[in-house]
């Protein structure tokens, strides 16, 4: 059976198709293998990864060993066909999402509306926030479609424009307002503060390092009844 969960890959090529295929991973996994030219495939009762279509036998190689290099250079484990393996480790730079992802880590450490606000101006913003952004780079993929020659393209731009129009900028306004409502409100999260690290006049214990309440104690673990306590006595 093929393993399709954590830190494992399968890199191989179908002995029944003849398709290049890599199965396993998790969504780091996957964005390396879209990243190295790999196609996600979406099944009822699976997903994988397949070489896109009309590629020549070396250029399936190629992709290949490149998505094995990626993915064992940040600690996955990948089994592969004898011709894929390779000894490269490819340097991991951070990447846009990856960045844009760190707002999620800056709003849970925000401690004030004020530096909530500061952190979605970042995403409304309507000249170059990151919404402004991608209903733009949405527009210029509409284009790029219009010029494209098959039938459907011009249906593709269609859907395109109007996912920017109807959703991004709805979205957008939205967390403009949400903004907005921030800003105004000039009040500290209740459940988060700064840690100062002072010490109070009156803080009785002379180790103290800060004035931040001790972290909950966890309830010790009840021991198992004996065995046998829960048969009744005749």
């Amino acid at each position: 059976m093929p393993r399709t969960t954590g830190r494992l890959l399968d890199i191989r090529r179908d002995p029944h198709s003849g398709e290049l295929l890599a199965r396993g991973g998790e969504a780091e996994a996957h964005s390396i293998l879209q990243r190295a030219g790999f196609v996600a495939v979406v099944r009822l009762h699976e997903s994988y990864h397949r070489a896109p279509a009309g590629l020549a036998e070396d250029e399936e190689s190629r992709l290949a060993i490149d998505a094995v290099g990626r993915l064992r250079a940040v600690g996955y484990h990948v089994d592969c066909d004898e011709r894929f393996d390779t000894d490269a480790r490819p340097a991991a730079y951070p990447t846009l999402g990856a960045s844009v992802s760190h707002l999620a880590e800056r709003l849970r450490e925000a401690t004030d509306t004020a530096e909530a606000a500061d952190i979605l101006t970042e995403l409304t913003a309507p000249h170059d926030g990151i919404l402004a952004g991608f209903e733009e780079t949405l527009g210029a993929l509409a284009e790029f479609f219009d010029g494209l020659g098959d039938a459907s393209d011009p249906y593709t731009a269609g859907r395109l424009r109007y996912l920017a129009d109807e959703y991004v900028r709805v979205i957008r306004s939205d967390l403009a307002h949400t903004r907005g409502r921030l800003a105004d409100r000039h009040a500290p999260h209740p459940g988060r503060r700064a840690c100062t690290e002072q010490v109070p006049d009156h803080e009785p214990e002379r180790s103290a390092v800060c004035a931040c309440p001790p972290p909950p104690r966890a309830l010790p673990a009840l021991a198992p009844p004996p065995v046998g306590a829960t048969h009744l006595r005749r």
